[in-house]
């Protein structure tokens, strides 16, 4: 039997050219507003669904002083029509007219019920459009009716280890010099708004909230620091996904929490594409169902009949697994972010400090040292 075994494990993907296809699915059933086989941008609505609006109560009958049976006959408005905000719905007149009581609108709005039983009218706020955009530009490669479609581009992919913030859209701008420079407020310009900007080791605070302030639309930085990252947020995150967070920017941390310089492949990667639309999205999920942050940057304009973006060299990739040579990226602690190059699988289950038997790997990191750690605790780094 070999002395080595095999295995696979998900990871990080850096790719500089490959295909993205994105689903895009309305939360509710509504209209998919896109064809087969059609050219879109990132910006192109793709389906679009209706909420119901809010319904506002009046209370007729109590507010005239009726019975709530005679709350019909006082309307100045039917069923099924539209008031404005403030507007008279209802009027009862008393001493030939002299004297009059008057029931407004609560709000702009269509009247949907009215009750003699309990002297109410219901007003229900227009719909609200729900729309689902593209994210990426690209080519509409299926429709799924009532509820969206998928799109692909190619593009190159770039998956962070960690990320709050939504899905945002912008030009690539490259501020730090170097892989190992910290990004700060005093590097921010009024002319860095809609961007998305690519630092180096680390982001301070003042360098988010100065970002914010401007109109940044998102951070690509090797790591953050615990603290910096609570006081932005104003809170300490929990384990649950990311993404929905209330925050004017989208961050991206690309190595760990901490000083941690960038990749120096995936700032060159950053760099190259300097300039270059990219949609970013900062949702982050660990456990049950991985999800990372992303930058997909189109390539679109520089495709030709030869270029080939499939992914036929990552596929075979991945059916070979974690193996001596693999690139990886341990994801906890004592050695949290660091990165290495598998040396050994060893076969045999080995005993940790938890005291269970489990299967480990050896990898040289990258400052040289050598380190036996559990293969649940790495993730390849594709590339």
């Amino acid at each position: 039997m070999s002395s080595e075994a095999c295995c696979y494990t998900p990871g990080l993907k850096r790719k500089a050219t490959t295909v993205v296809r994105k689903t895009r699915i309305l939360p509710i059933p509504g209209e998919v507003l896109v064809r087969e086989k059609e050219e879109i941008t990132a910006d192109t609505i793709i389906a679009r669904a209706f909420i119901l609006g809010e319904v506002h109560v009046a209370n007729v009958a109590a507010l005239l002083g009726i019975e709530y049976w005679e709350t019909s006959k006082y309307l100045l408005k039917k069923k099924g029509e539209e008031v404005e905000k403030d507007e008279p719905i209802a009027m009862i007149k008393s001493l030939f007219g002299l004297l009059k009581r008057t029931t407004y609108a609560p709000a702009s709005g269509t009247i949907e019920r009215v009750s003699d039983v309990s002297g109410q009218v219901l007003i229900r706020e227009s719909k609200i459009p729900l729309d689902i955009d593209a994210y990426i530009p690209g080519k509409v490669m299926e429709i799924l009716p009532n509820e969206g479609a998928t799109i692909e581009t190619p593009a190159a992919f770039i998956q962070g280890i960690f990320g709050i913030g939504g899905e945002r859209k912008g030009k690539l701008t490259l501020v730090a010099k170097t892989p190992n420079e910290i990004l700060t407020a005093a590097q921010l310009k009024p002319e860095h708004k809609g961007k998305i900007l690519i630092g180096g080791a680390r982001v301070t605070d003042d360098a988010l909230q100065k970002a914010g302030q401007i109109g940044v639309k998102g951070i690509v930085v090797g790591g953050i620091d615990d603290h910096d990252l609570t006081t932005f947020l104003g809170y300490k995150i929990g384990v649950a996904i990311t993404g929905h967070e209330d925050i004017p920017i989208t961050l991206i941390i690309t190595e760990g929490f901490g000083e941690m310089a960038m990749s120096e492949k995936t700032f060159s990667l950053l760099k190259k594409f300097n300039g270059k639309d990219a949609s970013i999205n900062g949702a982050t999920q660990i456990r049950a169902g991985v999800l990372r942050p992303e930058i997909i940057i189109p390539m679109i304009d520089e495709v030709t009949e030869s270029s080939k973006f499939e992914d036929d060299d990552e596929k075979d990739y991945l059916q070979q697994g974690l193996l001596p040579g693999t690139p990886i990226r341990i994801i906890r602690d004592p050695f949290f972010g660091a990165l290495g190059i598998v040396s050994k699988l060893p076969v045999k289950l080995q005993t940790i400090e938890t005291e269970s038997s489990v299967r480990v790997l050896e990898a040289k990191l990258a400052d040289g040292r050598h380190v036996i750690v559990p293969r649940a605790n790495v993730e390849i780094i594709e590339e």
